[in-house]
């Protein structure tokens, strides 16, 4: 027995350890590659470099929120109309130092602090800034009589890793602004890579005439409608586009970042879709279909995203069936570092729409395996005709 002890110390010292030092390591990779993360980042992520530590209740000193706070207001630009409003989002700016700190407790393979974000109450910035329908419903119906659900690939022999951005099929990350638009730009960005594959052409198609055109219900709960600025459904999209008879260039019908009449001319349609593809949940089978098929639209819970400044997250809570968010799943990698899971564990790239200043340029690494974030539940790809 007082073997069988010293095994299980011996045990928990050495996982520790090695929590411990990974977590440090993976927090010195983060800086490096983020030179300009601001002292609340450091405040915030330090004390998770030890584990065990009461993150969840984390209280900040008036004087460090305050300065904290002009720094956030002077990278990010900020303006506030009044005292008031100033005073308001100072409040929640403290309240997201602590969100930020209970996020790199929970998701310690990343790095999360201040973004630009970090003045909005999760409440707004699920509203402003993601923008999928349906919340926990919305992922079966798409694998209930709407499109065509893929075929079983054969997944032996796929590459370790793949990256879309390689092999020039993805466009420049895009920046949907504070509207719940997310939906138009994943639907844009399946598109535009399925047109890449199909033309060898890489066209930056248009996010406004979904916007500001497309009205398409969900055939199984129709108050899931693609509502421009108030959200929509990838799935929707490609229904209308199919109707519609196709998608403008972003030079023709350029984007806004909020809702107006309908502009869509018909002459100067540059893609036309011709169907579209629920991908099964089995992970491995999400990988064939993007090796195979491109770019993949996926919809996920993007309730970590809001803190996320770089590095695989693997959140140990992170739920699977509240979808809000939608984006672009375009490649994968065999070895980000996990410390929940004491080694290199494989991660997807994902392609998002708040700009080049949110995440790692734009993208999010989010591991790979553990249907992590519902990343699995609601994936499609298109096909496009050649004309």
């Amino acid at each position: 027995m007082k073997g069988e002890s010293l095994t299980l110390t011996c045990t928990i010292a050495i996982a520790v350890f090695l929590i411990t030092l990974s977590s440090t390591l993976s927090f010195c990779l983060a800086l490096h590659e983020t030179p300009q993360v601001e002292p609340a980042i450091f405040q915030v992520t330090d004390e998770n470099l030890i584990p065990n530590i009461p993150t969840l209740n984390r209280k900040f000193s008036r004087n460090f929120i305050h300065k904290e706070f002009q720094v956030f207001i002077e990278k990010y630009d900020k303006k506030y109309s009044t005292k008031e409003e100033h005073m308001h989002r100072l409040g929640i700016f403290a309240k997201n130092l602590a969100r930020a700190a209970e996020h790199q407790a929970l998701d310690p393979t990343a790095v999360h602090g201040v973004t630009q974000f970090s003045d909005l109450s999760e409440e707004e910035f699920e509203r402003l800034y993601t923008g999928v329908k349906g919340g926990a419903a919305a992922a079966p119906r798409l694998f209930d009589g709407v499109g065509s659900e893929a075929e079983k690939l054969e997944v032996d022999g796929l590459p370790e890793s793949f990256d879309w951005r390689e092999k020039g099929a993805v466009t420049e990350v895009k920046t949907q602004g504070a509207c719940g638009s997310c939906w138009a730009f994943s639907t844009t960005g399946v598109i535009e890579g399925a047109n890449f594959i199909a033309t060898g052409k890489l066209l930056n198609l248009s996010e406004q005439q979904l916007v500001d055109c497309d009205h398409m219900c969900d055939t199984r709960e129709k108050s899931a409608c693609d509502d421009g600025c108030g959200g929509g459904l990838m799935t929707n999209a490609y229904k209308y586009l199919i109707e519609a008879g196709g998608l403008e260039e972003e030079s023709t019908y350029p984007y806004t970042g909020k809702r107006d009449e309908c502009k869509f001319k018909p002459d100067k349609v540059a893609v036309k879709v011709v169907n579209f593809t629920n991908i099964p949940i089995d992970e491995n089978q999400v990988a064939a279909n993007l090796v195979l098929r491109g770019p993949l639209a996926i919809g996920l819970n993007a309730v970590f995203m809001q803190t996320y400044i770089g590095g695989v997250s693997c959140p140990l809570i992170c739920g699977k069936r509240w979808l809000n968010h939608g984006v672009l799943l375009v490649g994968y990698g065999a070895k980000g570092f996990s410390i929940l899971r004491l080694g290199n564990q494989p991660y997807w790239i994902i392609k998002n729409s708040w700009g080049k200043r949110w995440g790692e340029n734009g993208y999010y690494r989010l591991c790979r395996g553990h249907g992590m974030c519902g990343m699995n539940t609601m994936v499609s790809a298109v096909a496009t005709q050649v004309y």
